[in-house]
């Protein structure tokens, strides 16, 4: 049956071209609108690191001193002093990993003669951060957890600046000065695109990975001054480096891995005692607000994914319901054309709900391929978009910020069905609803 009413909905298509394509293009634009605006606030909002962000955990101690709250909420700081890491990372053996890590810039010097040096974003860090946010290698690997301790001269260096200095060839064991500094490369990154930039959310999240890692011990030894974010609730004074290893500086980022509720328990009763010591000593002045939130929690939390974008989302919505009511009228009339047909359709026996699943095959066939236009449509306007917004595009990345995945061609084709619906219940419920003798009285 449902080929026949099939068959009858492309004749009838092929029989009125004009309107039959003034429908499919109001199915199209409805559904690529939506398609288009879900999709971007589907990518933004997307778990950037599925299968793992559940088991990673940002570290917050309420360390804030002042007389009034870090914030309205009541939240404790997004991030830790010197002092605070230095005595949570590696005290523990509750994480399974565990590291810190905090951004900067140094000019890196080329050893290929006629290269100028240039500025290139560093993030300092620890052995356990490539494993814990699955940075993938393209040659040799990171460092381990010794040379962090020494620390040792070694670096990891992205795919952009590989193919910069090295012409994309393997580099391990190739020497990268840095400032006044040498540093031996012992892995390379491949290509590394997150949508979101997980492990470091504060300021912009779609920001691109940074092309060097060093272990962050070297920073004092270079005079590297940190690019993020830096609060203190008092005033501190003295040199760079006195104030960053300011028990009250807050301007560090902590992460570990726990691996279950039972492990998560018990690293956040490890910082609650930690918090008790301290308050002997006269700091942590506030009730206990110890968090450990997880990269989706911590998304949520600080609405990395824009306003604007959930606006979007809803409006487009709107949109393809107004485009679906306005398609009303033109399947009214269509049907309401060939009522004499159905009366005769009706005479000889044929039910109110084969009359009614015919129409609504026909509409939802007519939805279906708006549907499809839909698609390219919406893949015009995301490249248009990805053109505009640019958030970053490391060098061999060739893929797209925003595309379709086969979630959201699915949900276009959802989003046209629905459109069909909306448009043609009414219409087929009107068609079957008249009397045969009706029909059959204007012929």
């Amino acid at each position: 049956m449902l080929l026949y009413n099939l068959r009858l909905a492309w004749k009838s298509l092929l029989r009125h071209p004009v309107l039959s394509g003034l429908i499919i293009a109001g199915v199209a634009l409805g559904v690529g609108v939506s398609t288009s605006f879900v999709t971007i606030w589907h990518v933004l909002a997307a778990d950037p690191v599925p299968g793992k962000s559940d088991r990673l955990y940002a570290v917050r101690l309420d360390a804030w001193g002042g007389p009034e709250p870090y914030d309205e909420s009541g939240n404790p700081p997004p991030q830790l002093t010197w002092q605070d890491m230095h005595r949570l990372l590696g005290a523990s053996n509750v994480p399974v990993r565990q590291t810190a890590h905090f951004p900067s810039v140094a000019t890196v010097r080329p050893e290929t003669a006629g290269q100028r040096p240039f500025q290139e974003a560093l993030r300092m860090t620890s052995a356990d951060f490539f494993p814990m946010f699955e940075a993938p290698f393209q040659y040799g690997a990171g460092w381990d957890r010794t040379a962090d301790a020494k620390p040792e001269a070694v670096a990891v260096i992205g795919a952009e600046l590989n193919n910069r200095l090295f012409g994309g060839k393997n580099s391990v064991g190739r020497t990268l000065r840095l400032n006044d500094r040498d540093f031996k490369i012992v892995g390379v990154l491949e290509p590394w695109r997150p949508k979101v930039r997980y492990y470091d959310m504060i300021g912009n999240a779609y920001e691109e990975p940074e092309q060097v890692y060093l272990p962050m011990e070297h920073f004092r030894a270079m005079g590297l001054e940190p690019t993020g974010s830096r609060t203190s609730w008092r005033s501190e004074t003295g040199s760079l480096m006195e104030t960053l290893a300011s028990n009250e500086m807050i301007w560090l980022q902590m992460w570990v891995e726990l691996d279950g509720p039972a492990q998560v328990a018990a690293y956040h009763e490890f910082l609650d005692n930690y918090a008790r010591e301290q308050k002997k000593l006269g700091r942590f002045p506030k009730p206990l607000n110890n968090r450990l939130s997880t990269v989706v929690g911590l998304m949520e939390e600080w609405e990395v994914v824009p306003r604007q974008a959930k606006a979007l989302a809803a409006i487009s919505f709107l949109f393809l319901i107004i485009a679906a009511l306005n398609l009303i009228g033109l399947f009214l009339g269509k049907f309401l054309a060939r009522s004499s047909v159905v009366g005769v359709r009706r005479a000889l026996g044929a039910s109110r709900a084969a009359i009614f699943a015919q129409h609504l095959v026909e509409c939802e066939l007519v939805a279906l391929l708006g549907g499809a236009l839909g698609l390219l449509l919406s893949l015009g306007v995301l490249a248009l978009v990805n053109r505009m917004y640019q958030p970053g595009g490391a060098a061999g990345v060739e893929e797209s910020f925003f595309t379709l995945d086969p979630q959201m061609t699915l949900a276009a084709l959802g989003f046209a069905l629905a459109a069909g619906a909306i448009a043609g219940i009414y219409p087929s419920w009107r068609i079957c609803a008249i009397a045969p003798a009706r029909h059959l009285k204007n012929q």
